[in-house]
């Protein structure tokens, strides 16, 4: 008896040059979407591309079938689909018309999505509910800007340090974390949060409630990243520096997620998700993995707090409050658990929702927050489920 459905057989048989068809369109046509919203002008208009992107979600759920069919489809062509998506990034900005606006909201999507990435080890991979994220993206910020503004230390020379550093408190949050569970340890979180919040507000040295200024921009090869890009007598705006650099960072986390899901502690990590004694009795060692989820949780925040602070030159510490760390999880939760795609698209479009719904002004937050619950109905899994993995495929 085969163990392969008639459907599954279906699909298999669908000629490859249709699979290869249905990746580029999907591709080009998320890009599309993408930047219709960004460069929407009206309210009018950006709804209509969501209610456009509610409907093909809707189709996903009444339709499995068609499902499967897209996830073989880029299963089948994945070094292709790899290739155009580098492409599609590189010349993005290029299509948003000279708009510093349009590519500041690209920046911060990316970082946002670098942010959800790193929790979505701990909640999506270890079901570790985790309230700090935020604070350690204040903590990578922070230890860059001091470093640069007092010592004069470059960019470049920040990003490690500040990684180490935020890491170490990352740590330091996850010892008496051990200790508890569930909901406990979501309180846990909090207060670091919240403690992590307070110090930056009232110590001298951070520049108190008023932050820091003046963080100088970072510079490579001799181009100061405050400086437009022109290639082939095409100019773009400074911002297109930090937006190279926070997707150079999005594709580093994203490798970073594929190497740790595949890898002996990605399937440590599940383990602890389904049920934490039966990996205890298993000899995994729950607590190293614990602490070793939040040491990269706050790593790859550390990373993303560093690009924010020398993007933006200014930072308080009003730019890492509670609040940082509930969006970054809602991010998590609305794209997909444990599904990087989900993730990033989750961080995309609650990164954009606020920004282009701000004729609804004082109605705006729960505007959003209709829109987070009608995908969450239609998806109640996420956007994009977590799937099994195939470790036996030839990848």
């Amino acid at each position: 008896m085969s163990l392969v459905t008639d459907a599954t057989r279906d699909i298999q048989a669908m000629p490859s040059a249709l699979r290869l068809l249905t990746m580029i369109g999907l591709i080009i046509g998320g890009a599309a979407v993408l930047g219709g919203i960004i460069l929407a002008e009206s309210t009018i208009e950006t709804v209509s591309l969501l209610a456009l992107l509610g409907l093909g979600f809707v189709g996903l759920q009444l339709r499995p079938q068609l499902e499967e069919y897209i996830v073989s489809a880029f299963r089948a062509h994945r070094r292709s689909a790899l290739v155009l998506g580098i492409v599609v990034v590189l010349i993005f900005p290029f299509f948003m018309q000279g708009s510093s606006y349009a590519l500041h909201l690209l920046i911060i999507a990316q970082l946002y999505s670098v942010l959800a990435l790193a929790l979505n080890f701990q909640l999506g991979s270890a079901n570790i509910p985790n309230f700090a994220t935020g604070a350690s993206y204040g903590i990578g910020a922070y230890t860059s800007a001091l470093l640069a503004l007092n010592f004069g230390i470059s960019f470049w020379l920040t990003l490690p340090v500040a990684a180490v550093v935020a890491t170490l408190f990352g740590f330091l949050l996850g010892f008496p974390s051990m200790r508890t569970r569930e909901s406990y340890l979501a309180l846990v979180t909090i207060a670091f949060g919240i403690v992590v919040h307070q110090l930056l507000n009232n110590f001298d040295w951070t520049g108190g409630p008023n932050g820091l200024v003046g963080i100088p921009a970072p510079s490579l090869f001799g181009h100061s990243f405050m400086s437009p890009i022109e290639i082939f007598g095409l100019r773009l705006p400074s911002q297109a520096n930090f937006y190279y650099l926070s997707a150079a960072l999005v594709g580093l986390t994203i490798l970073s997620a594929k190497w740790l899901h595949e890898s002996r502690v990605g399937l440590a990590w599940n383990a602890l998700r389904s049920d934490e004694i039966a990996a205890r009795c298993q000899g995994i060692n729950v607590v190293w993995y614990k602490m070793l989820a939040f040491g990269v949780d706050a790593f790859l925040a550390a990373f993303a707090g560093t690009i924010y602070a020398f993007y933006v030159s200014y930072i308080s510490p009003d730019n890492f409050t509670f609040l940082v760390s509930v969006t970054i999880m809602t991010m998590v939760i609305v794209g997909g658990m444990d599904n990087t795609l989900g993730v990033i698209v989750g961080a995309f479009l609650l990164t954009l929702l606020p920004e282009k719904l701000r004729i609804f002004d004082d109605y705006r937050l729960l505007f959003v927050g209709v829109v987070v619950i009608a995908f969450l109905i239609l998806r109640p899994q996420g956007l994009f489920p977590q799937r099994a993995r195939n470790y036996g495929e030839n990848r």
